[in-house]
């Protein structure tokens, strides 16, 4: 009996290796493809020859022009490193706030966290410069993302919505309000940072540099590692309150802390990319499709496909109307619509 469970258990670990393996030479694909395509289209042998240059000059001989150079290293390569960043981080939050709120249609988005972020950003941008340098526009949108969060759980507690569902409504009405605000500070601020400012709330990468990566990088592990060492806390509040309160879990406080992090994340990704909706949403149900539904196979997996994700829809944003970029919120909206709705039917049925 041993023998097969040892047995059972070699294979579930082969598989698991397996679909590891695939997934990050998906990723690997991907992030070739999308520093390759372009209104210039790049090799994928030279883009990986400026790489391996730019971390080891001289390593291999230089037969590309310099201009196609500037284009893979200044310009696609940080913009795909971002999504891959922002992709990872909005699929882990959806995933742990799909966790703590035992909801699968929660996500920053619906929740209102983004609209939060956004209200913070805009008014930095618009409003009160700024006045902290580089790290403004992040602890604005930050400050923006908790608020957001604190009136959602507090509409939710005054309206004694303590339901999941109404968790959600709760969100959904108070992202209105707070866009409704921030369109507010846009007509009031300078109409032509206002045109900049619109077409970044539809979310975009185009902005994409590398002295400011550093941020979301490490807001994005900080936040991770953080997340992937209470996974038996996510996998216990799945199951309901009441089991995860036996377990010894503050299941309030831990809600809460969950909900702060999450609001980290989303608001320091939103100051970089403006708003990119329905990737908390999608990622962590193919991610439970693949690989079931333990939170310790869950938020790497979501992390993952949430970078192959973002990569994809941003190649897509580049190639639909090229040589001009698609705003990538419209492509993940798009998407993320069509999923909604193909999940609400599967719970209705």
């Amino acid at each position: 009996m041993s023998d097969a469970a040892a047995s059972i258990n070699r294979s579930r670990s082969t598989r698991r290796g397996a679909v590891a393996a695939g997934g990050l030479a998906a990723l690997l694909v991907s992030l070739s493809i999308a520093i390759s395509v372009g209104a210039v289209s790049v090799p994928t042998g030279t883009v990986w020859g400026v790489v391996a240059n730019k971390i080891s000059p001289g390593v291999i001989e230089q037969t590309w022009s310099q201009g196609r150079e500037n284009i893979v290293w200044n310009i696609r390569f940080p913009r795909a490193l971002l999504a891959m960043m922002v992709g990872a981080g909005l699929a882990i939050v959806g995933a742990s706030l799909q966790a703590v709120t035992r909801n699968p249609l929660a996500d920053p988005h619906l929740l209102g966290i983004s609209s939060g972020g956004a209200f913070g950003a805009i008014l930095a941008l618009l409003h009160t410069g700024l006045f902290l340098g580089l790290l403004t526009v992040p602890l604005m949108a930050f400050a923006g993302a908790l608020l957001a969060t604190v009136i959602v759980l507090g509409v939710s507690r005054l309206a004694d919505a303590t339901s999941a569902d109404r968790l959600v409504l709760a969100g959904v009405a108070v992202s209105f309000i707070i866009m409704a605000a921030a369109n507010g500070l846009i007509f009031l601020g300078d109409p032509r940072a206002s045109h900049t400012v619109v077409f970044w709330m539809l979310g975009g990468l185009g902005l994409a540099q590398w002295d400011q990566l550093i941020y979301p990088l490490v807001v994005l592990l900080g936040c991770g590692a953080w997340l992937m060492m209470r996974t038996a806390q996510l996998n216990a509040m799945t199951i309901g309150d009441e089991t995860a309160s036996t377990l010894g879990i503050a299941v309030g406080r831990f809600r809460l802390v969950v909900f702060v992090v999450g609001a980290l994340i989303t608001g320091v990704m939103v100051a970089f990319t403006g708003m990119i909706g329905f990737v908390g949403l999608m990622v962590p149900h193919v991610a439970r499709m693949i690989v079931g539904g333990d939170y310790n196979r869950v938020l790497p997996a979501s992390a993952l496909i949430g970078a192959i994700f973002l990569l994809w829809t941003d190649i897509a944003a580049r190639t639909i109307m090229a040589p001009e970029d698609m705003p990538i919120g419209i492509v993940t909206g798009l998407i993320g619509g069509v999923f909604f709705v193909w999940l609400l039917s599967r719970r209705s049925a």
